[in-house]
């Protein structure tokens, strides 16, 4: 009843897990990932525990194929199950049970690995890792082609639900909740995939807009970003103003405040309460009338 995607980035180092499912609400069942361990997608009358116990596993320096193979030796039910694991070394192990509603396999490659079950098709998951292999870009967008890949190959033969996300960082860390770069879901909607890689491309935007120091040039970039993905949410407006503001740019600065989709003053107040924090100088509010 699912397609998904698991691989590590031999680039970065980054691990991660897509799917899509007509299913409500995928995302906690199953995409599993932890940054410097690996990535694991479980799913065909899916049994999460193969998540967060195929993790402890890796975890503890067990290669991901010998790990799922110890998971399904424990499982009564293995033959129902479509499991795929990648770990930190871009090792990769993957099973598709033979009870698995047809169509059902799975393609393995160098550190990634596509797998589908109940398809319109058998071809969905060859014209996954095909796409998987040819897309450019950050491992989120690699994976996000895979899925766009299954979907136009015919996908799910009930059709589509909830789709989701996980992208997470090379290395093993003490506080796994700052080694997300992607944790999105997307729980019911008639487009999962056109939502999720919109929700994709708003947490980049969101990423751009904290990133430490940024010029009005890349400022006005993460602007016009905005404006196509979420044109009435004033956020990534305000703060693209601030910082036009803080570099001198005041006219601009006014211009995108004044631009703001809200017909009060909370913008305009919220841009006074940030000059007490050194958020915004005394001198640039003042110069906009604050």
């Amino acid at each position: 009843m699912t397609y998904s995607v698991v691989a590590r980035d031999p680039e970065t180092g980054q691990l991660g897990v897509a799917v899509q499912s007509h299913y409500f609400s995928v995302g906690p069942i199953v995409p599993w990932a932890e940054a410097g361990v690996g990535a694991v997608a479980t799913q065909s009358f899916a049994d999460a525990g193969y998540g967060p116990r195929g993790l402890a596993r890796m975890r503890a320096g067990q290669p991901a194929p010998q790990v799922l193979e110890a998971l399904l030796a424990a499982d009564p039910q293995c033959e129902r199950r479509q499991v795929a694991m990648v770990d930190a070394r871009a090792r990769v192990g993957v099973h598709t049970g033979s009870l698995c509603i047809a169509e059902a396999g799975a393609v393995a490659g160098d550190g990634f690995s596509v797998q589908a079950n109940m398809m319109r098709r058998a071809s969905v998951w060859p014209a996954m890792a095909n796409a998987f292999r040819a897309a450019q870009g950050e491992l989120a967008l690699r994976l996000l082609a895979a899925l766009d890949a299954a979907e136009a190959e015919g996908g799910d033969i009930r059709g589509r639900q909830s789709a989701a996300i996980l992208v997470v960082g090379p290395e093993p860390s003490d506080e796994p909740w700052n080694a997300r770069a992607y944790e999105l879901r997307v729980e019911d909607h008639p487009e999962p995939l056109v939502e999720l890689r919109r929700l994709v491309e708003m947490r980049r935007l969101y990423a751009a807009l904290n990133r430490p120091g940024l010029d009005w040039v890349a400022a006005r970039k993460v602007l016009a970003t905005a404006s196509a993905l979420a044109p009435e949410n004033g956020e990534p407006r305000f703060w693209t103003a601030i910082a036009a503001a803080n570099l001198g740019e005041i006219a601009r600065a006014r211009e995108l405040l004044d631009g703001i989709p809200c017909a009060d003053d909370r913008w305009r107040e919220l841009a006074r309460r940030l000059v007490p924090l050194g958020m915004l100088s005394a001198q640039a509010a003042g110069a906009l009338g604050l």
